[in-house]
């Protein structure tokens, strides 16, 4: 997965609550493949397109100065609902590489950790100023440094957030859990080949 260590770019306020993982991507897109270019398109379908499949105009997202966001601040209780990774595909296949929010789904924040998008949790009040600005200059940057845990807002204030040593680690290299592991694969082999050696008694035969 793509690394994370620095990122100032266009954020996009969305003002709504509770938006669930089914607002995100809705589910009769979820038969598309990981890396699908087309989760896009798919990205807040309905919030996005009328029933004729015309843009709505009031959506952020279709806005010109948001249409090249890359970070996402939302409301309260972002990605809530059902536990499918598509959401975070389908905000990466737009080109989302943060989250800033004062709540979130915990399987959903889960989700962006496993899969390079950087969730960041900020207090309530900060986050509502925060998305302020954002309407008050639209395309105005926003610069996420995970080095350092940073949020630097339009206005030059810098807020800091938490973020556990172990999933810091893993964004700034680029690595998720199974790349984590297979970093490991001839310590592991050597530790079976061993093991087959001084115990066999617990090592299974080989299938027929």
């Amino acid at each position: 997965m793509p690394s994370f260590t620095r990122l100032t770019a266009v954020a996009a306020p969305l003002d709504l609550p509770h938006v669930d993982t089914d607002r995100i991507v809705p589910a009769r897109f979820l038969r598309l493949p990981r890396g699908a270019p087309e989760y896009a398109r798919a990205l807040f379908h309905d919030l996005r397109f009328d029933a004729a499949g015309a843009e709505r105009p009031e959506f952020v997202l279709n806005q010109p100065p948001y249409r090249e966001a890359r970070i996402l601040v939302t409301a309260e209780n972002f990605g809530c609902g059902s536990s499918r990774e598509m959401a975070v595909w389908a905000l990466a296949a737009w080109g989302i590489r943060a989250v800033i929010a004062p709540s979130l789904g915990d399987i959903f924040r889960q989700n962006c950790l496993k899969n390079g998008l950087l969730p960041v949790l900020l207090d309530a009040a900060v986050v509502a100023d925060l998305r302020r600005q954002l309407h008050a200059r639209p395309g105005a940057a926003v610069t996420v440094d995970l080095e350092t845990q940073t949020v630097t807002t339009p206005a030059g204030v810098v807020h800091r957030f938490e973020i556990d040593p172990f999933h810091k680690a893993l964004l700034l290299s680029g690595q998720d859990e199974l790349a984590l592991t297979l970093a490991h694969e001839s310590a592991i082999r050597a530790f079976e080949a061993r093991l087959a050696a001084e115990q066999p008694w617990v090592v299974p035969p080989p299938a027929p």
